[in-house]
């Protein structure tokens, strides 16, 4: 559900200047190795992400979304030779998809594209290095996307043919380093377009030493769609409208932040996707188990009801995502910590570098 914005912002107060040189095009060498800018207190304080373990304490519980990055970019030809090039947004049952598809003229129901992973090979039209798709219509919110059925089982046909979908600001094609490192150590679900990408920089090592030190941990599932990188384009937060997104929160997650909270530790979540997982999964007042679509929109003035403190790479410019931080930690706050990080040469987006935030007060719903 949508939460209504606080009226005080505009889209404005979520701009800033970002050098282009800052928009990191690949990982770094190790996952644990990137920056981490500690900003629970009012100074950042510039850390390496593999020191989080000295920043938690035993009984602090991290919930990671375990969803796994599709290889959801396809490239293929119409009937007409006519080329496309599509993302697939959502698996469906009985061998459908909902994708984004771009052409120069939109396919029309009942017509048949063959994709593959060049579309040199579709043109070809080989069965061992092509598979055909029949339109079925058109779906989504205005008729954004379009309804397809494959010739056989999507997830099989996307990881032989289908490319790593790569966000729009990382210019090279993809390779099989993004293959790796565009993916969790622990992802398990298949169905995100997107990775979580504040995961990304957990590794088997650093996951053992939290461990060892007595942080708990608990997994969630949001499939990250396209909408992700969808820009609000109204200057009025109220009229923007959220994109939706697949997510489930199991009882062990449920019970795991309930013991959280009985032994005093803090439900740290790792990534804006499980922090919306979560409080998508409280909107009724209490975390519940369950599963769904979610388009909750997150803005100052939001009450978190099970998030106290937040991992998370650095975001677009005026992105529901910098309105969602800046619902946490504070909008003055997080302003000034990423005037410090473009300062202090930090890496951004989905490769880039990190920061921990602490949710202020104020930004609580009372907790029981």
């Amino acid at each position: 559900m949508n939460t209504t914005p606080n009226a005080i912002h505009t889209l404005s107060d979520f701009d800033f200047e970002l050098p282009a040189e800052l928009i990191a095009q690949h990982p770094a060498a190790e996952r644990s190795a990137s920056r981490l800018l500690d900003g629970r207190g009012p100074e950042p304080v510039d850390r390496v992400f593999r020191d989080l373990p000295d920043l938690l304490q035993s009984g602090d519980l991290l919930v990671f979304n375990d969803t796994r990055v599709i290889k959801a970019r396809l490239l293929g030809v119409k009937a007409t030779g006519g080329q496309v090039e599509a993302l697939v947004e959502r698996v469906l049952s009985n061998g459908e998809v909902l994708m984004h598809l771009r052409a120069s003229k939109s396919p029309k129901r009942g017509q048949r594209v063959r994709f593959a992973r060049s579309v040199d090979a579709a043109m070809a039209g080989g069965e061992d290095d092509s598979f055909e798709a029949e339109v079925l219509g058109r779906a989504g919110p205005e008729d954004s996307l379009f309804h397809l059925r494959f010739a056989s089982e999507p997830h099989a046909l996307l990881e032989r043919f289908g490319h790593v979908p790569l966000p729009p600001y990382i210019t090279h094609t993809d390779d099989a380093d993004d293959e790796r490192r565009y993916q969790t150590v622990f992802a398990a679900r298949p169905g995100a377009v997107a990775a979580p990408t504040a995961a990304l920089h957990f590794d088997v090592a650093l996951l053992a030493d939290l461990a060892s030190r007595g942080v708990d941990h608990a997994r969630v599932t949001l499939h990250v769609g396209a909408g992700t990188f969808q820009p609000v384009r109204t200057e009025n937060l109220a009229e923007h409208h959220m994109h939706s997104e697949w997510f489930e929160v199991g009882a062990e997650a449920v019970d795991a932040v309930a013991r959280t909270r009985e032994r005093g530790g803090r439900v740290v979540a790792v990534g804006t996707t499980s922090l919306r997982a979560l409080e998508s999964a409280a909107r009724g007042g209490e975390l519940r188990a369950g599963t769904g679509d979610t388009d909750i929109f997150i803005t100052p003035g939001f009450r978190f009801r099970v998030v106290d403190a937040l991992v998370t790479n650095f975001h677009l410019p005026c992105s529901t995502l910098m309105m969602l931080v800046s619902a946490l930690a504070g909008h003055a706050h997080v302003m000034s910590l990423y005037r410090h990080a473009i300062a202090e040469r930090y890496r951004f987006f989905s490769y880039g570098d990190a920061m921990l935030l602490q949710a202020t007060p104020g930004s609580l719903a009372p907790r029981g």
